[in-house]
Order: structure tokens, then C-alpha cells, then sequence
């Protein structure tokens, strides 16, 4: 790996990467907009962006549902410009239609060498983990990377280049399929948090003491 695909940051080398965020999803089994919750001093779809923002990403875009007013104010109401953001025409085809929206999207820098793929779901992840993934993914630039607890893959997922690319045409269903037939890689962390999606108000609620605490 060369010097000039990746750079430096806090003296550990992280790649030239995108983050991807999505928030096209329904938030059905919430029973309201998800990324619009609160959480610490923002909302969730707030701390997802100033997180992968510290994190050292070169680029981020948000991919929203087509006629979603709740994300669209909140992205208004964030400053959150609309160049960065990904319109999804067919939500109802689930996560990876919307990853794959990301990657046929055009507005990507020319220099960004992988992207992370960042779900509303895991606003509680902490840094130390997505930025050990981040230099895992780093360190083997020419693969998909993703944190691994217990032995068992989890999210979120760092995808280079030239895979993102291939997304486009992918016949697959899911992002789990796609992930199998690319031979992804698994970076062990021991984040519990990694086994924790917030789906439910009650994982809302679970989630949202342990990191007040921590900020």
C-alpha cells in the first residue's frame, strides 16, 4: 500500500474514504422516523454525520427516500447540503437498493479510494471501534472490510473502490450475498455494541443512557 492511498490522521493511517449513509428505511417497527430521534445534543442522523466527520472521512452523502419530509427538514435543519444528497426513487427495495443508489450516484470525489457503508441503526457504536476498522480497512485496501464479534460479521462495512463500482450491476438481493461472493474480511473488535441494532423503541431506549454517559 502507498503512501498516497491512504492518509494521515491522530498518527494512524485511515483510507481516503466516502461515508455512505442510509436513511431511506421506513423506520417501521419504530413507529417513527428513526434518524430524527434525539440523540446526545443532535439527532441520530446528526451524530452519524459529525461522527464519520471526525472519523476523517473525505466525503459524505446521505441516500434518502424520495418524499421523506422528516429527513429532508432534518437534513434543512443539520445544514446539510443537498449536493451530498442521494435521492432513493424505490425505497421499498430495502437496504441494498439504496447502497446500490450510492454507488450509481456520480457525485463521489475522484481521489476516494473506499466507502463505508453506515447504517441509522448503530448510532452507539463506539469511535474506537469504527476507527480500528477504518485502519483495518486501511491495511488491506484491496478488500471489503467489516468489524467481526464473536466470530460472526457485523457492520459497518468499508468498501474499496473498485467493489463499490460493481455494486451497480450486482444481480444479488441482499448486502449479505454480496458480501459472500466478494470474500469479504473480518476485523475481531470486542464492541458489545456491534450485536446491537436499534430497531424498537425499546432498544431506543436501552441505547440512549450508556452513551449520554459517555459524552
Amino acid at each position: 500500500m502507498t503512501m498516497d492511498a491512504t492518509r494521515q490522521s491522530d498518527e494512524n493511517l485511515v483510507p481516503i474514504f466516502g461515508a455512505v449513509i442510509l436513511a431511506a428505511g421506513a423506520s417501521s417497527r419504530m413507529g417513527q422516523p428513526k434518524l430524527v430521534l434525539p440523540w446526545g445534543r443532535t439527532s441520530i442522523l446528526g451524530h452519524l454525520m459529525n461522527q464519520w466527520q471526525n472519523l476523517g472521512a473525505n466525503q459524505i452523502a446521505v441516500v434518502c427516500a424520495a418524499g421523506d419530509q422528516a429527513i429532508r427538514q432534518e437534513l434543512d435543519r443539520l445544514a446539510f447540503p443537498g449536493r451530498n444528497r442521494i435521492v432513493n426513487p424505490a425505497p421499498e427495495r430495502g437496504m441494498f437498493g439504496s447502497i446500490q443508489c450510492a454507488a450509481t450516484w456520480a457525485g463521489w470525489g475522484p481521489t476516494l479510494t473506499q466507502f463505508a457503508i453506515v447504517l441509522g441503526d448503530q448510532p452507539h457504536l463506539r469511535d474506537e471501534t469504527l476507527r480500528a476498522l477504518l485502519e483495518f480497512a486501511a491495511a488491506n485496501p484491496e478488500r471489503i472490510c467489516q468489524p467481526g464479534r464473536n466470530g460472526r460479521p457485523r457492520h459497518p462495512v468499508v468498501i474499496p473502490r473498485p467493489v463499490f463500482e460493481r455494486l451497480k450491476a450486482s444481480s444479488v438481493e441482499t448486502l449479505k450475498q454480496f458480501l459472500q461472493t466478494e470474500m469479504a474480511l473480518t476485523c475481531e473488535i470486542d464492541d458489545p455494541g456491534l450485536d446491537f441494532d436499534i430497531d424498537r423503541p425499546e432498544d431506543y431506549e436501552k441505547a440512549v443512557p450508556p452513551f449520554l454517559k459517555r459524552v
